[in-house]
């Protein structure tokens, strides 16, 4: 054996000669990693005792990508494209050996070897759109030309792992080996190669499935179309398809010219910046200070859920996905059967799709069992989350019994949506025991789970419930209790806003249109509409105090009722409304006060601003560990542009003195509502960026 760097070494097997690389935890890229393949491989080729090379990576995958800490800065040793020529000239056969991911710059350097085995649980992919990116090391040229431009397409704007037995079939890998001996496979098919006197194939040259492509610019036309919604606002997928068009039209080396081209562009732009500073934030969110790594956790063999309601339900499916029992409790037959009823069908709808097969189906709803007894179903349960009503009252009594039902150990959890949970703890003898997971609706879809840490939750129970949601493929966000936590605090300032400047002359579908050309899914009218404007509205106590009022009592419910804020048509396709104008237009008469032209940046100002501000108060409070924590609940829970990287990031982008600026202005116009954090004045005053908190 000889070693090549600290992270590559060279054998010979008989006559071939096998590059290991091993650099932990993933073997990503980096400027090592680089050094120990394109010397290893000059090596292997100037060896005249081997015929044949290759390639294959110690520990739980191969290449899984670049070294994502070296972007924006100066790259050390052989770049990748000289580690690539070298492997795609080798004079001897180059077999690439896959287990594991072999993701974005590790495919693009399987796809620069001649041959290509993996075990069949490996999966493949190129899954830069979700940084922002594109594959910038030929990736973008070379995978249409294995499994052709349309595959490609979606391959690359989703970023999808696709399984081996589908890259076999694609034409990614060239054969499939037996799992665990991924080596003696890959020797194997080497020497084949040598003995069938194989050519030395390299997928540059490959030109067969992009010229078929050519000329058929409605190949691109309609996946852009079949796909506006999904890509509207991020660059990233549009110059994906760019590259591939390019891949089409163009012959290799301008292909890649086109690449590199935009690659840069993205590389440079506040989009990807967003999109790789959530990469990290998302990670950093799961790591608490002051709770160490070996705290002690709970097992979470059997879960209770108390409600069968919508959100009861979702609760109980996360769990019963991930192969965890689940015992819902309901005061009546007929709103548990009604619930069971509706979890099978949603299980029978994503089947319906392609998404799990029937047997799953099966699987997950007998994992989820009805009870009418909390003290006949939650003796045993190592964890119980309470779904009910938004009132403490409730929610104290049920505390109280399940403290006297539950076994010593367990977890009572309160899904409450911005409760002082200090004061539902307080009725247990167990307020270690007692901790906040506010899932958010629909449970079983949304990814965030804010994680409410009490004044005496114990480090055991917080750190079992972030490996929890972890392992029920939530992204856990630890906060700290104060009314509407963080992300439905920060939510609050930005609704009061909007119903001012509704009042003020703007209209609601104006401040919704601005949202959302910002880059959320909808504004807050519209969701209003979809959400329904009667949840929490009483019919016997609305006097038309509200302009929601007069809706309501209008029967003007939302989209169910065909009308709310907007009118809407059979397809639930919205328009202006001018019922909802004259309502708006009698309040503000009503009140006295003179309608005004409030232009869009005002609107965005206004709405965004005060969110931010918000934020630092939180900060301040320490109601969230650090800024970038905020930003990913409201990426997760509220639809925030993954592009302009959350509230935080995006304050950092526009400056805090600009926004100080603005709430100083707002404040001196209209009020204390505007009044700056006295963190932000701190912040502005030293010059510092929200991220520096």
């Amino acid at each position: 054996m000889t070693a090549i760097n600290a992270v590559t070494d060279l054998t010979l097997d008989g006559d071939v000669a096998v590059l290991t690389l091993n650099s932990p935890p993933v073997n990503a890229l980096s400027a090592a990693v680089r050094e120990g393949l394109f010397e290893g491989f000059k090596a292997a080729i100037a060896d005249p005792a081997a015929k044949s090379i290759v390639l294959i990576c110690e520990g739980r995958t191969f290449i899984a990508g670049a070294d994502i800490t070296e972007f924006g800065g100066a790259m050390a040793g052989p770049g990748l494209p000289d580690v690539q020529d070298m492997m795609e000239g080798s004079p001897k056969p180059v077999v690439a050996a896959i287990h594991g991911t072999v993701l974005g710059g590790g495919l693009e350097v399987a796809l620069c070897a001649h041959y290509r085995v993996a075990v069949p649980s490996a999966k493949f992919g190129l899954p830069e759109v979700n940084l922002g990116l594109l594959p910038g090391a030929g990736g973008t040229q070379r995978l249409p030309r294995v499994v052709g431009p349309e595959r490609a397409l979606e391959m690359m704007t989703t970023g999808r792992h696709v399984p081996a037995k589908e890259a076999l079939a694609g034409g990614l890998t060239d054969e499939l080996v037996e799992e665990g001996k991924l080596r003696e496979g890959a020797i194997a098919f080497a020497r084949k190669v040598v003995a069938e006197n194989r050519p030395l194939t390299k997928i540059r040259d490959q030109n067969t499935k992009v010229e078929a492509a050519r000329g058929k610019p409605e190949i691109f036309a309609d996946f852009r179309k079949a796909n506006a919604r999904k890509f509207r606002g991020f660059l990233a997928p549009e110059y994906n398809i760019q590259t591939i068009e390019a891949a089409v039209n163009l012959p290799f080396e301008e292909g890649l010219a086109v690449e590199r081209k935009l690659f840069l562009e993205l590389m440079s732009g506040s989009q990807s910046a967003a999109q790789r500073y959530t990469f990290f934030a998302e990670r950093q969110a799961q790591k608490i200070p002051g709770i160490a790594d070996d705290t002690p956790l709970i097992p979470i063999k059997k879960v209770g859920v108390i409600g069968a309601g919508t959100m009861g339900g979702g609760i109980a499916m996360n769990f019963a996905n991930a192969g965890i029992a689940v015992v819902i409790v309901e005061q009546k037959q007929e709103p548990l059967d009604k619930g069971l009823g509706i979890i099978r069908k949603n299980y029978e709808r994503t089947a319906s799709r392609g998404g799990i097969t029937a047997a799953q189906v099966e699987e997950r709803c007998a994992l989820i069992t009805g009870s009418l007894s909390m003290e006949d179903s939650f003796g045993d349960v190592d964890l119980v989350i309470e779904a009910v009503f938004e009132r403490m009252d409730i929610k104290k009594d049920i505390f109280a019994k399940l403290d006297a039902i539950c076994k010593p150990g367990a977890i009572l959890a309160t899904n409450t949506s911005g409760l002082n949970i200090d004061e539902i703890a307080s009725v247990t003898k167990r307020p270690e025991s007692v901790i906040g997971l506010h899932f958010f609706s629909p449970a079983n879809v949304m990814k965030l789970l804010e994680i409410v840490r009490a004044d005496h939750t114990s480090d055991s129970v917080i750190a079992t419930s972030m490996k929890l949601a972890k392992q029920i493929g939530k992204t856990a966000v630890l906060v700290g209790v104060c009314p509407g936590f963080v992300g439905n605090r920060i939510l609050g300032q930005r609704q009061r806003e909007a119903q001012k400047l509704v009042m003020e002359g703007a209209m609601p579908w104006d401040i919704d249109r601005v949202l959302f050309d910002f880059g959320f899914p909808m504004g807050p009218f519209a969701m209003s509409d979809l959400a329904g404007l009667d949840i929490g509205w009483v019919k016997e106590k609305s006097h038309g105090e509200s302009i929601r009022d007069v809706l309501c009592e209008a029967d003007r419910r939302g989209q169910k009722t065909g009308a709310g804020y907007y009118d809407y048509d059979e397809n639930r396709v919205a328009k202006p409304s001018p019922f909802t104008e004259k309502v708006i237009h009698d309040f503000i008469v009503k009140s006295g006060a003179n309608p005004r032209k409030i232009s869009d940046e005002e609107i965005l100002e206004r709405c965004i601003f005060p969110m931010i501000n918000e934020g630092v108060k939180i900060l301040e409070e320490k109601k969230a560990i650090r800024s970038s924590d905020i930003d990913v609940v409201w990426q997760n829970g509220y639809g925030w542009p993954v592009y302009r990287g959350g509230p935080m990031w995006y304050g950092d982008q526009v400056g805090p003195a600009k926004v100080l600026a603005k709430m100083q202005e707002f404040q001196a116009t209209m009020g204390d509502a505007f009044k700056p954090s006295p963190l932000l004045e701190k912040l502005v005053a030293e010059g510092k960026k929200f991220s520096d908190l």
